[in-house]
């Protein structure tokens, strides 16, 4: 027989701790324990315990003690005693913790608020999204940033304005390059306490993070002081609010499906009600890190959409990236969809994730997994990442040598059909409502970065640090393509700059050299960042693209293969003050095209020129591609 979750009570009252008129209350949920102690520090690793309790239990499974007095700034744990094992565990309900995540904190969290904190909000919602992915070390850490010595690899770094290329004072970069970019959202990897790197440990430690232990608590090694549970989260609050008034949201990547371990202070606190078990007993894994959340059990759903509705309120977070949403259920997802639509507004967070696993996962009866199969029942408003698009541009994610139509594959019809909508594969465009759920991308922090890729498909002595020209039209081509599909639109942090890590696949333990951000690199290809900058200026102004409603498949006026490596689109655009209809020509090969000889046509972008709306070329009844580019005509 299985586990039998739903014999453990439901629990809806306060957890963790409250402060309130000078007294101390703690409260846990930990309905299997026979006995729970609290014990209380003065310090946030170490020492020894100041004082001791027992918790008082209570039918519905929670355990709770009040001290009456101020606990404000003492650390504390818990023993609990459950089935006859003694379990030492910090509270997985923390909002605080002191180095390594070891010891939970009492905080009163006012005292963390930066100056000008109750005023922070997101700029104002953007026409388009064009989200950015940033880890906060990588993106701060090389010496070329000049970014400030101390402040390198920390939250205080991404919060940094003025900074220049020490070897160019004229060249921007850290927060100012973001300005300049022309995106809106900033997509953060996990800033969650994690355990894959010692807060105490050499500056040179890295990984990407994606090892939960803290889910409500900021992690350490990016803070000054990982020893001070307060100064990460005054920190974290200090860089959002300089990314708000830089006019860029900010987005949380979160990882609910798995913890580091499986012997985890969720664990710790009740064994397995919080996992998932094969048919054996075993933990199920379908996350390929040896655990799964147990998404659709109702004290699991309260934890995370109360954690992710902490993180909205209490840090100003404006939307949520859902790692391995395949392996959460529908009806959380959903949930956490409504509740942050009737705080903030339908929509105004935005809610996205990758909608499969890495494996298999059992759900319980009745549950169903948020993955491709169900975005046509939920709403609109939660999107997932379009592998469909990602491979039929550069080729297989999981082929290094793989051609995509930007390295020279030919066009696949079952590929292509009504590909401007963000669809592109039969099973995708079947699969979603709207544009609105579509996540473009051709690269992430997954995989072989786009450059890399490109070198696999394209270059015979696989060098990534040379800026080939043939390697560069090809990137620009997959940029060209995504950025004139309908979607949201999502790129790694330098991409646009040929961001390379040595055609590493899988970075997310390698050094630092591999997976840093490379701010000299960015300068050399700024021919290639000019023309990312370019397709995002264009892309904000056409109505035919920024499209996400359930009609918006209707904008294709027609869709033609011409060739094995053209296609043609045309759409409606009949909202711009200019050009109300859009053809685009998508080519990985030089040729001459006809157009419709019923008016003057106009080229708005081409391959070196991705934004020309406002100094257009006229031409006539015929136009020339050199190959490997689109050509955005309008009229």
């Amino acid at each position: 027989m299985g586990f039998d979750y739903k014999r453990f009570p439901y629990y809806s009252g306060k957890l963790g701790f409250s402060l309130d008129n000078g007294k101390t209350s703690f409260f846990i949920w930990a309905p299997s324990a026979k006995e729970v102690t609290i014990r209380l520090y003065d310090e946030g690793l170490w020492s020894d315990a100041i004082e001791e309790r027992k918790l008082e239990k209570h039918s519905d499974g929670h355990f709770e003690t009040t001290f009456e007095k101020n606990l404000d700034g003492i650390y504390y744990d818990y023993l609990i005693v459950t089935g006859g094992e003694e379990y030492i565990t910090a509270d997985p309900y923390a909002i605080a913790a002191g180095a390594n995540g070891e010891r939970s904190m009492v905080l009163d969290l006012r005292r963390t608020d930066p100056e000008g904190w109750e005023e922070d909000k997101a700029p104002e919602r953007p026409v388009e999204n064009i989200i950015y992915e940033v880890h906060v070390k990588d993106f701060t850490f090389q010496e070329f940033s000049g970014i400030s010595p101390e402040k390198r690899g920390k939250y205080l770094g991404l919060a940094e304005r003025g900074t220049r290329l020490t070897t160019d004072k004229n060249f921007k970069t850290g927060l100012d390059y973001l300005c300049d970019l022309g995106i809106t959202h900033v997509q953060l990897m996990p800033i969650y306490d994690y355990g894959s790197v010692d807060e105490l440990g050499d500056d040179m430690d890295f990984n990407w993070g994606y090892d939960p232990v803290n889910y409500n608590v900021p992690e350490g090694s990016y803070s000054s002081d990982p020893m001070h549970g307060e100064v990460r989260i005054r920190e974290l609050k200090e860089m959002i609010m300089a990314l708000h008034k830089s006019g860029l949201r900010v987005i949380m990547d979160v990882v609910y499906n798995h913890t580091y371990h499986l012997d985890s202070y969720l664990f710790r606190t009740e064994p397995w009600y919080f996992y998932r078990q094969n048919a054996d007993g075993s933990p199920s894994n379908g996350s390929g890190c040896g655990n799964d959340i147990a998404s659709e059990r109702p004290m699991v759903h309260r934890y995370i959409v109360e954690s992710v509705l902490y993180w909205a309120r209490e840090y100003h977070i404006d939307g949520f990236r859902f790692d391995l949403m395949g392996l959460l259920d529908t009806n959380l997802i959903g949930d956490i969809r409504v509740k942050l639509d009737n705080i903030y507004g339908e929509g105004e967070k935005l809610i996205y994730g990758e909608p499969w696993g890495a494996g298999l996962t059992p759900f319980a009866e009745g549950a169903y997994p948020a993955d491709k199969g169900a975005l046509k029942y939920i709403s609109a408003n939660i999107g997932a990442f379009c592998d469909a698009t990602r491979d039929m541009i550069k080729g297989s994610t999981f082929e290094f040598h793989a051609k995509g139509f930007v390295s020279g594959g030919n066009v696949e019809p079952h590929l292509w059909r009504n590909s401007v909508s963000g669809w592109s594969i039969e099973d995708w465009r079947f699969a979603t409502k709207a544009p609105s759920q579509t996540i473009l991308y051709v690269s992430s922090h997954d995989d072989w970065t786009l450059w890399d890729k490109l070198v696999g498909a394209l270059s015979e002595n696989e060098s990534f640090l040379k800026k080939d020209p043939d390697l560069l039209r090809a990137n620009k081509l997959a940029a060209a393509l995504y950025f004139t599909m309908m979607g949201n639109l999502f790129m790694l942090s330098g991409e646009e700059a040929g961001r390379t890590k040595l055609g590493v696949k899988n970075s997310y333990n390698s050094p630092l050299f591999i997976n840093k951000f490379d701010w000299q690199r960015t300068k050399e290809f700024k021919v290639l960042v000019d023309y990312y900058k370019g397709l995002m200026r264009m892309r904000k102004k056409m109505p035919c693209l920024l499209d996400k409603s359930e009609k918006a498949k209707d904008r294709i006026l027609s869709s033609t293969i011409i060739s094995n490596k053209t296609v043609t689109i045309t759409l409606d655009n009949k909202e711009h003050e200019r050009y109300k209809t859009i053809k685009l020509i998508y080519t990985g090969e030089a040729g001459y095209f006809s157009l419709p000889v019923d008016g003057k046509w106009y080229i708005l972008m081409d391959g070196e020129n991705p934004d020309m709306t406002d100094n257009p070329m006229e031409v006539e009844n015929v136009v020339y591609s050199h190959g490997r580019e689109v050509i955005m005509l309008g009229r």
